[in-house]
């Protein structure tokens, strides 16, 4: 796959997006958001990697926001940076998302990280918020993944006094799982990202189905539900039989229901 603002490459089982704007701070736009959403639809229809990892281009910047300038100048969503159809497909992806932050994890790169299943980050790196103190907001992820990561009293001083929070502090409240030396950070997150593959993939797929389906409503439910069980019941006995019957027009065998 190409892409102009990021980067993906596959190395065996991992495959590693890389957003690549270092010289705005990797900061999104429209176009990288919807790269990122069409780089991980793409990877939900393939089997050859098994943990996907999301870092940032460069020393400095992990991800820190959006650009809003050259908007539609619309109140309709085309008037907003398309964060949210990339933080959907990161939930709705049935392998494990690892953000490794490579340094500054700012408004909407912190979200990006704590919408990622787990994260790992180089000691130097930074997390805050900022939206409130430069007339921005996030009011849906930003707000309610925080909340479960740290707890709502943290989650809330994080958004209404936009602290920064080294490495070692945001690990200490949980808001990230490891932290490790900044010269190792690229050779520690293939090591996590390989542990996590040599778990069985559809095992994984249900877990994160089953954390997902808490906030994702019927859509959440319906990734367990659809992606998880039908495939499974379709090659049931119970299965094939209601469907010769119907075929042949004649009652099923009840014999073989629940086999």
């Amino acid at each position: 796959m190409s892409f102009k603002y990021i980067l993906y490459v596959e190395d065996g089982p991992i495959g590693t997006i890389t957003l690549n704007r270092p010289e705005d701070g990797n900061m999104f736009n429209p176009e990288m958001c919807h790269e990122i959403r069409d780089c991980i639809n793409d990877i939900r229809r393939e089997t050859r990697t098994r943990v996907i990892v999301i870092t940032g281009a460069g020393e400095k910047f992990f991800c820190i926001g959006g650009r809003k300038e050259n908007m539609e100048k619309t109140k309709l969503y085309a008037g907003v940076i398309p964060v949210l159809d990339m933080y959907e497909s990161i939930d709705n992806l049935q392998k494990p998302v690892i953000a490794s932050v490579n340094g500054y994890a700012v408004g909407g790169g912190n979200v990006l990280q704590n919408i990622c299943d787990m994260t790992i980050a180089k000691e130097s790196a930074i997390f805050r918020q900022v939206g409130p103190m430069m007339g921005s907001f996030d009011a849906g992820y930003g707000t309610w993944y925080l909340e479960d990561a740290i707890g709502k009293k943290r989650a809330k001083e994080m958004w209404f006094c936009n602290q920064k929070l080294t490495a070692k502090e945001a690990k200490e409240i949980g808001l990230i799982n490891r932290v490790v030396p900044d010269s190792d950070l690229k050779e520690k997150t293939r090591e996590f990202a390989l542990e996590v593959a040599e778990r069985g993939s559809f095992a994984l797929a249900a877990i994160k189905g089953a954390f997902g389906a808490r906030h994702g409503g019927v859509g959440g439910m319906s990734r367990v539900t659809h992606d998880l069980l039908l495939r499974g019941y379709l090659d049931t006995e119970e299965s094939k039989e209601l469907n010769t019957a119907f075929s042949e027009r004649r009652p099923p065998d009840p014999r073989k229901f629940g086999k």
